[in-house]
């Protein structure tokens, strides 16, 4: 017998899902931006020019000098003067006539090492031994070059082949004139010292990485050696990086 068929039931609407309300967005209130101008580049510092040597053209109004005190070696003035910038004043001055400094430097065995000639002797005014380049006061009217060999030779025995300038200073400028010149000196040949006769020197050579160790530790006090060493061995390091 043939087989009943199953009767097919309808197929039931599904329930339609109620779809949640979306929740309504906000707008974002964007803040207005600034226009910037065209062009308008963010200021740079600008690059500082490089200092020059002080103008000579304005210069102190003398009204009075009197000599204070006169020795061999300089004499004190005691100077009232209208400074440049209009100010009265009563200035004591030490008045000398300069000093020359020698850098005496002997690179026979090591260029990038040389030898230096350094003197120790017992300097009242500062009441100690102190290690300093060889210099001596100049003589007036002196040329600062020739009194440099002299002072070179007298102290130390040395001459040199070749000379050069290399810095000139003041050491205390608030009161004393006394200007310092430096000279280079190389090519040294040994000879036999003549110091004066108050002079007590002990002479040595001595490298100048240890110089340069010894200013670091505090070894060396005296002002034209430091001036004198570390300018040196600042040009020293700036042609061998070249």
């Amino acid at each position: 017998m043939p087989k009943k068929k199953k009767a097919v039931k309808p197929a039931e609407p599904e329930q339609a899902k109620s779809a949640a309300p979306k929740k309504a967005k906000t707008a974002k209130t964007k803040k207005p931006r600034t226009a910037k101008p065209k062009g308008a580049k963010a200021a740079k510092p600008k690059a500082k020019k490089e200092l020059k040597p002080a103008a000579t053209a304005e210069t102190e109004q003398l009204l009075d000098s009197e000599v204070a005190f006169e020795g061999p070696l300089f004499r004190v003035l005691r100077d009232r003067l209208i400074e440049p910038g209009g100010k009265e004043g009563v200035r004591d001055i030490i008045r000398h006539n300069g000093s020359v400094v020698i850098l005496a430097v002997d690179s026979s065995k090591s260029r990038k090492n040389p030898w230096i000639v350094v003197e120790r002797q017992y300097r009242h005014a500062a009441q100690q031994f102190l290690w300093e380049l060889p210099a001596g006061k100049l003589e007036a009217g002196e040329d600062p070059l020739a009194g440099a060999k002299r002072e070179l030779e007298e102290e130390t025995g040395y001459q040199a082949k070749k000379w050069k300038p290399l810095v000139e200073y003041y050491a205390s400028p608030g009161f004393l004139g006394e200007s310092m010149k430096v000279f280079l000196a190389e090519g040294l040949v040994a000879g036999h010292a003549h110091p004066e006769v108050d002079e007590q020197i002990e002479l040595r050579l001595v490298k100048l990485s240890e110089v340069l160790k010894m200013i670091e530790k505090g070894a060396i006090l005296d002002g034209k050696t430091l001036t004198g060493v570390l300018l040196y061995a600042r040009k020293m390091a700036g042609k061998h990086k070249s």
